[in-house]
């Protein structure tokens, strides 16, 4: 349903460090620089983008969730933002309340966003 998600940022270097860190255990990593924006993916198609503030305002937390391979995928993702000093909101387990297999961690960006990777598939 989606075709790309993107955030602002207050430090947009920051963020792209932290980003350029946790997904590439995912697979994921930049694609596209446009100036202060920048497009992340897997193959030719950014799908997720972090930029500047729009304005001076309050940053407001999102929740974003990234598809992991397999668990360990998850768990490299998380060791990854663990590495990169992101706060802990959940470490890797199984969610049977989403479904019998959601395996996801949850960690927060240096904007305070909601970072999730997850993995539908049983070990």
């Amino acid at each position: 349903m989606l075709d790309h998600l993107s955030i602002q940022c207050a430090d947009v270097a920051t963020a792209a460090a932290f980003y350029d860190t946790v997904l590439a255990p995912l697979g994921g990593g930049r694609i596209m620089d446009f100036g202060p924006v920048i497009g992340y993916g897997v193959g030719q198609k950014p799908t997720f983008w972090v930029g500047p503030l729009a304005d001076h305002g309050p940053n407001r937390e999102v929740h974003v969730a990234f598809v992991a391979p397999d668990r360990a995928g998850v768990r490299a993702f998380f060791d990854a933002a663990v590495g990169a000093g992101a706060e802990v909101l959940h470490e890797p387990r199984v969610w049977p309340e989403y479904h019998l297999d959601y395996y996801g961690a949850f960690v927060r960006d240096p904007d305070g966003n909601n970072v999730e990777a997850d993995c539908h598939a049983p070990e």
